[in-house]
């Protein structure tokens, strides 16, 4: 699979892990910085990793920041995204299978190498399941991505 990386300051090591990782397993991947340790907004790292994902440079994206939080908040601003910060395997996953999760966010100072390691893994392995139930949804929060207020039921 096809992943784009990005992160801010503080997830730039674990991105760097992150990024040796997938490759060992097979992943070609669009490392869209942070390149380096030094102060950088996370928004910016955001906007990178979506506009790579909405441009079908990859399939998926993965975002690291500190928290996770602001990069989660900031991504979802694009319409298209839906990103979530996940810390277990089951959102990792449920995220993909319900609700066609397409960026991974994750936080550099909570959780270690190996967690998102496995984090990462569980992303990758979730397939969308397409139910209707789930599509439905979607379109909901497509229009609410068109400022459309969500139709109740």
């Amino acid at each position: 699979m096809r992943v784009t990386i990005g992160s801010d300051h503080a997830g730039f090591a674990l991105k760097e892990t992150l990024a040796a990782y997938l490759r060992e397993k097979g992943h070609q991947v669009v490392d869209v910085g942070t390149h380096s340790p030094e102060p950088v907004d996370y928004p910016d790292s955001a906007a990178a990793v979506a506009r790579s994902v909405l441009a079908g440079e990859s399939e998926r994206g993965i975002l690291l920041c500190g928290s996770g939080v602001g990069a989660s908040v900031a991504a979802n601003k694009i319409p298209g995204i839906r990103a979530a910060v996940c810390h277990d395997t089951y959102s990792a996953h449920q995220g993909v299978e319900h609700d066609d999760m397409n960026v991974l966010v994750l936080g550099a100072r909570i959780v270690g190498p190996e967690l998102a390691r496995e984090l990462v893994g569980s992303f990758l392995g979730a397939r969308f399941t397409g139910e209707e139930r789930h599509v439905r949804r979607l379109r909901k929060i497509a229009g609410l991505e068109q400022g459309q207020t969500a139709p109740k039921g």
